[in-house]
């Protein structure tokens, strides 16, 4: 049976002390050469913060969202394999962090890839991307904002 993961902000009250720094030891879809990701917080960005992936020789910036009273409803469910090999314990352990693409820099038309999130555990900060086992249920444009426009453009993708 998969595993749900909550996608609620929770705080990090493991072991390991709170830390911005994540190991995707397989880096992201398209980015396979960036093993090494901060998660960074912009007070006056929020809810949005930005994730800098480290490659050998330089940087790339993407914007992510943690889903959790942002997204109503999302409830994504990982393959056995995939929480294996992240070693979740727990379904708390798990940070989910979805990917945001901004439209024309125009944050009315951001959406979120609710299928491929990057799964984090929070415990030993190693994180992958991944497809999730009740994809079938999300878009991989999901609009931010609801509007007429957003749906049209999250259905046609």
């Amino acid at each position: 049976m998969p595993m749900k993961v909550l996608p609620d902000l929770l705080p990090t009250d493991f072991d390991t002390p709170p830390s911005n720094e994540l190991l995707l030891p397989h880096g992201i879809i398209g980015f396979g050469g960036y093993k090494r990701a901060e998660l960074l917080y912009l007070p006056d960005h929020l809810p949005f913060l930005w994730m800098k992936l480290h490659g050998a020789t330089d940087h790339l910036h993407f914007v992510v969202i943690e889903p959790g009273g942002i997204v109503p409803d999302y409830q994504p469910e990982l393959f056995d394999d995939d929480a294996d090999a992240l070693d979740l314990r727990d379904p708390a352990e798990a940070m989910i962090l979805n990917v945001v693409t901004l439209r024309r820099q125009d944050p009315v038309e951001a959406t979120a890839n609710l299928i491929g999130p990057i799964v984090v555990n929070r415990r030993t900060r190693l994180g992958r991307q991944l497809v999730i086992s009740n994809y079938s249920r999300y878009s991989a444009h999901h609009p931010l904002v609801e509007n007429a426009q957003s749906h049209t453009l999250a259905r046609s993708a």
